[in-house]
């Protein structure tokens, strides 16, 4: 693995498969200087790789975008908010198969980029997932809604939207956070094996034109929900 213009994020390439980590030594917080990063490492795996792994640090996938940015004040929390959003919903219309390696607690903005990975693999830990937003004060955005209703259980989007419901590993794949789990020592072989399965069995340009039929009419609902989002996001509600 080499380091990025930001110590916390990684990068590795192994055969067809790029791995991108993010290692704060903490709870793996979104910055912008984070978010930049893996955007640096999704230009180059769209150069060099036909897959790609994202993973965490043990025990934390991550735990969501910086509180100290989010309570600095509205436009500072907005811009945070969008540019993470924007990376997202690139992640949903990749041109190349992405695998999430779940290393442990994935919160509010960690749960969005599960959700936007085409395979979520989780490693069986006594951690937590899920949109926790309503708990700790915030209104989710219909961008946001959109996505968990494509991609969680029907019969789960309103407890993990509406009720802020946490999830262990085992019932976030029964949610649709995840799609499976396995022993932690197992996870990130199990991811590349997966990425490199893909890589191997994908013919890449028509994975990424029925990308473009299945998901384009999604993504285009969410970018046109964020303009308003950003101008309306808001944190510290009760």
């Amino acid at each position: 693995m080499s380091e990025t213009s930001c110590p916390s994020v990684s990068y590795g390439l192994t055969g067809d498969v790029a791995t991108v980590r993010l290692d704060d030594g903490k709870v793996n917080v979104l910055t912008h200087e984070v978010i930049a990063a893996l955007h640096d490492c999704l230009d180059r795996a769209e150069q060099e790789a036909k897959a790609v792994v994202m993973a965490g640090r043990p025990g934390k996938f991550t735990a969501g975008f910086d509180l100290k940015v989010m309570q600095s004040g509205p436009e500072a929390a907005s811009g945070l908010f969008r540019a993470g959003m924007d990376l997202f919903v690139r992640l949903y219309e990749f041109p190349l198969p992405v695998v999430a390696a779940c290393t442990g607690h994935a919160f509010a903005a960690g749960a969005i980029w599960l959700m936007c990975c085409d395979v979520r693999i989780g490693a069986d830990e006594p951690t937590k997932i899920g949109l926790n937003e309503t708990a700790i004060g915030m209104v989710l955005p219909a961008s946001v809604v959109t996505l968990a209703r494509d991609r969680l259980s029907p019969r789960h989007v309103h407890s993990s939207v509406l009720l802020a419901r946490l999830y262990s590993p085992s019932e976030a794949a029964e949610v649709g956070y995840l799609d499976w789990v396995v022993p932690t020592e197992e996870l990130e072989e199990a991811a590349i094996s997966e990425a490199a399965g893909l890589a191997e069995g994908l013919a890449l340009k028509a994975f990424a034109g029925t990308r473009r039929v299945i998901r384009g009419p999604v993504a285009e609902s969410v970018r046109e929900m964020l303009d308003h989002d950003t101008r309306s996001f808001t944190v510290g509600l009760t």
